[in-house]
């Protein structure tokens, strides 16, 4: 299978060959990394493909083009979770007359047996970064066997070759889902370690996926009711991301809601709504992460305490072994 992209002059541009389903298939992980330069921007892809599952990463910049037409060539099966981790825009079928949105921090799952179509790209950001995970639709299948209801659903309509999107609205990604996309892009182990480390981060991304859309289901629709889309949806985003670039010194909830052009009551409701944590709940964990990141690679504690604005060597201990189960000490590399 192929990709070919084409400006809005109709130069036609040849992205990179996605991997066969020979390679898809063997059960090692093939990796590859490429560079693109084109007239209307540059763009990087890391490819992975394993047993079942193909793993494509990057992102794109623009120039000045904002409409590019893409053709997929060739055939591969394949069942898509797309997570937007920068950007936003849409892509159009031509051959369906399906559209698809997207925007940063937003995930969804899609089957789309052929596709050639047009992307728009578009708002303040140029740079369009995303992950999305492939599984052969014959492992797909295997994988929703008697699982969750919608992915049960979503798996017969596959079969039936029809193309689909798990969500009609796209889901926010959870801090759970940003921490396994985290993990998939900066993989340290090698050898058949790596082909089961990424097998278990695809699944557990897939097992969040499906478990967020039937919480949604279930849940009353009462956050529709605080959250306009548009301006309190971004304002949301917004806070979030200033959130964790002050992670060392944050602002109180008010400044934060202030900051981010937001009542505070829609704030800490939407905050809840669009990342399933609180606002303090969302730092606390972020900053462990990094902390144990940290750790791992030889940082010494009172470093990673002192970086991540902790009050004390203590605090910090009694915050990490609260979140891990173990101290900070046994996370050292």
């Amino acid at each position: 299978m192929g990709v070919n992209v084409y400006d809005e002059n109709g130069r036609q541009y040849k992205v990179g060959d996605v991997f066969s389903n020979k390679i898809v298939e063997q059960p090692l992980v093939t990796e590859r990394r490429e560079i693109y330069s084109f007239p209307f921007g540059d763009a990087e892809m890391v490819q992975m493909a394993f047993s079942g599952i193909y793993i494509v990463y990057g992102d794109m910049m623009l120039y000045e083009t904002k409409r590019l037409n893409w053709e997929i060539t060739g055939e591969m099966d394949l069942v898509e979770m797309h997570f937007t981790l920068a950007g936003d825009g849409s892509m159009k079928n031509l051959l369906s007359g399906k559209e698809h949105h997207f925007k940063a921090n937003e995930h969804n799952m899609h089957y789309t047996p052929v596709f050639s179509g047009t992307g728009q790209y578009g708002g303040k950001l140029d740079k369009y970064k995303f992950l999305e995970v492939h599984f052969t639709t014959r492992f797909f299948l295997e994988l929703a066997k008697d699982s969750s209801p919608s992915l049960m659903e979503f798996a017969e309509k596959v079969a039936n070759g029809k193309e689909q999107e798990l969500s009609r609205e796209n889901m926010p990604i959870s801090f759970a889902m940003h921490q396994c996309l985290q993990d998939i892009m900066n993989v340290k182990v090698s050898g058949g370690l790596k082909l089961l480390f990424l097998q278990s981060k695809c699944i557990e991304l897939l097992t969040l996926q499906a478990q967020m859309y039937e919480d949604a289901a279930r849940a009353p629709q009462t956050p529709s009711l605080i959250l306009k889309p548009g301006h309190d949806t971004d304002s949301i985003h917004f806070a979030k991301d200033y959130l964790l670039q002050h992670a060392a010194q944050p602002p109180s909830l008010s400044e934060l809601a202030r900051i981010a052009g937001i009542n505070e009551f829609k704030l800490k409701q939407g905050f809840k709504a669009l990342f399933d944590n609180t606002v303090f709940g969302y730092l606390t964990d972020y900053k462990l992460t990094q902390a144990r990141d940290l750790l791992v690679a030889n940082v010494p504690i009172k470093d990673v305490a002192d970086r991540l604005g902790y009050s004390s060597v203590q605090h910090f201990n009694s915050a990490f072994r609260k979140k891990f189960g173990v101290p900070p000490g046994k996370m050292r590399g």
